[in-house]
């Protein structure tokens, strides 16, 4: 019977060439000439913490990791922003996580809306993924194309396709 199945991961090499891109775009920046910003890149935690003295230079901040990750190819729906605290002195400190997986939630809405197109599938939740069988590659296909069509708040893809 032929399968596919939805995930959403982020190429860690990809995410990697873009993060350091764009440290050296700030680096290399006039406005940041005298900055004591840092912007580190936990692989671990896929976790991304920026220091820096402004809101100014945290947005600038901001959208240089965003342009380099679209320039390597990743969706910058990827990111997950979150609140920014206050670190030491005048210092503003945001943690960005990177959503890997599909969490409960949005495996549920990706299932409800497949069920409610009216193809002969049958999808099921598997830890971080959702997994989709019929008998016809057709069905298949358009799943995908309704997928692609809908925002699920995160970016996915359609891997293992077999027959």
């Amino acid at each position: 019977m032929p399968t596919f199945d939805i995930v959403s991961k982020v190429d860690a090499q990809t995410f990697d060439n873009a993060m350091n891109n764009a440290k050296k775009e700030i680096l290399n920046r006039y406005d940041f000439n005298t900055s004591k910003s840092t912007i580190d890149h936990d692989k671990k935690t896929n976790q991304i913490t920026i220091v820096t003295e402004d809101d100014m230079r945290l947005k600038a901040i901001q959208d240089a990791i965003i342009s380099r990750m679209v320039k390597q190819g990743l969706d910058s729906n990827s990111l997950d922003f979150g609140k920014e605290t206050y670190a030491s002195g005048n210092m503003i400190r945001k943690e960005i996580s990177i959503k890997e997986g599909i969490d409960k939630e949005t495996a549920k809405k990706i299932v409800a809306k497949i069920k409610a197109s009216g193809l002969k599938v049958q999808a099921s939740m598997m830890d971080d993924q959702v997994r989709v069988q019929s008998k016809s590659i057709d069905d298949l296909q358009g799943v995908i194309a309704l997928c692609k069509g809908e925002d699920f708040g995160q970016p996915l893809q359609y891997i293992n396709m077999r027959n």
